[in-house]
């Protein structure tokens, strides 16, 4: 439904009329006043535009497309505001001789402008240099894996690491293939071998015997 069906649709239904609710009895100048709020360049619908009675504080707004109708008085001023828009005025005749009105209120568009607003999270730029100095900034997950990848850490880590199964698996593989080459001969004595004892006083040196506590 386009629309100036829509259009035609309230008309119709405003033209079968609803009953005028009158606050005091017998009062003959309250109407049902109805109707629907457009843009004046597009004539698109103005959902939940604000409507007020001047001078009070009643009223009601429209709905999604538009339409609206609440009880008035006969002479009122009705207000029609949104943002973004000029606020319109409509005087109701008090000469009507209907208990019903209905009206379609064009809107012009309005451009609001805004003064500048600059906010500071700092009053003066020495507290904003000392914020920066001190400022401590939290490790973030590519610093923590780069922390985690070094060499030292990787290093300590891979000392720490008991062996697993290949690990195992290759030490007790070589053991077997030690005995199998001198299978039927003496197994050399290293405990005359130079080389080695070297090896053993540099490793006593550097501390590598020593036991390493437990944290």
């Amino acid at each position: 439904m386009n629309f100036r069906n829509y259009l035609l649709l309230i008309s119709l239904f405003i033209s079968l009329g609803i009953k005028a609710q009158r606050q005091h009895s017998g009062d003959d100048k309250v109407i049902q006043f109805s109707g629907v709020v457009v843009t004046a360049d597009s004539l698109k619908p103005i959902p939940f535009a604000n409507i007020r009675i001047a001078g009070t504080n009643r009223g009601t707004h429209a709905g999604f497309y538009g339409f609206f109708s609440f009880v008035a008085h006969k002479g009122d001023s009705i207000l029609f505001s949104y943002v973004g828009y000029r606020t319109s005025v409509y005087h109701i005749s008090d000469t009507l001789s209907s208990d019903r009105y209905s009206l379609i209120q064009m809107m012009q568009t309005d451009t609001l402008l805004l003064t500048e607003t600059v906010i500071y999270p700092w009053p003066t730029i020495s507290a904003l240099e000392y914020a920066i100095i001190n400022h401590k900034v939290q490790e973030n997950d590519y610093d923590r894996a780069m922390k985690n990848l070094a060499i030292e850490e990787m290093k300590e880590r891979g000392e720490q690491m008991p062996m697993d199964g290949a690990m195992n698996y290759r030490y007790q593989m070589q053991q077997i293939s030690n005995k199998a080459y001198y299978n039927g001969q003496y197994m050399p004595n290293q405990l005359l071998n130079p080389f080695a004892w070297a090896q053993f006083i540099k490793a006593w040196k550097e501390g590598k015997f020593k036991r390493k506590k437990k944290h």
